[in-house]
């Protein structure tokens, strides 16, 4: 049994009433492979590269120099990014017929398109709406949720019309 099988039996285990009424197990699997991805894994990694990779020094990478939090963060993204394409890929989105490198591709722009809707929600709630800045992140949050989950299902790991009937 490989890896994502075990995951994905793991995760199906816990997909039952009154969870499985309200969501379907795909979005399931995405929120669990994104909670785990993003509030368990990108913290753990932060703090072992923060503490012992970066070891809390500021980073000369001859043009710049990174502070030691800003450093870490730089060094956490690559992981997170391709973990969390992987989730998406093998547990999540596993029945698309789309190749790797289109998926990645198109998994890259939606990230990218996260962050820019992430900074422009902030921006706005926050500086147009007048609204505090934690709650602003959270409905800022929310809102990038729906456009990642939408963004990777239909776009970066869509299935084909063939799948989509069956």
């Amino acid at each position: 049994m490989s890896l994502a099988e075990i995951i994905t039996r793991g995760i199906d285990f816990f997909y039952i009433r009154p969870v499985a009424t309200f969501f379907s197990r795909q979005t399931f699997r995405y929120a669990v492979c994104g909670g785990i991805n993003f509030f368990v894994l990108d913290p753990l990694y932060y703090f072992l590269i923060y503490h012992f990779i970066v070891a809390q020094r500021f980073v000369d990478v001859g043009f710049v120099v990174l502070s030691p939090h800003v450093a870490a963060l730089i060094l956490v993204f690559p992981i997170t990014f391709f973990n969390g394409f992987w989730l998406n890929r093998h547990v999540t989105f596993n029945n698309s017929s789309l190749r790797s490198r289109t998926q990645l591709m198109r998994y890259a722009l939606s990230v990218a398109g996260s962050v820019v809707l992430t900074y422009v929600g902030l921006k706005f709630f926050v500086e147009v709406c007048g609204i505090w800045p934690t709650p602003a992140k959270v409905l800022t949050t929310l809102l990038t949720t729906v456009y990642s989950f939408l963004a990777a299902k239909y776009f970066s790991f869509r299935e084909s019309e063939n799948n989509m009937k069956s």
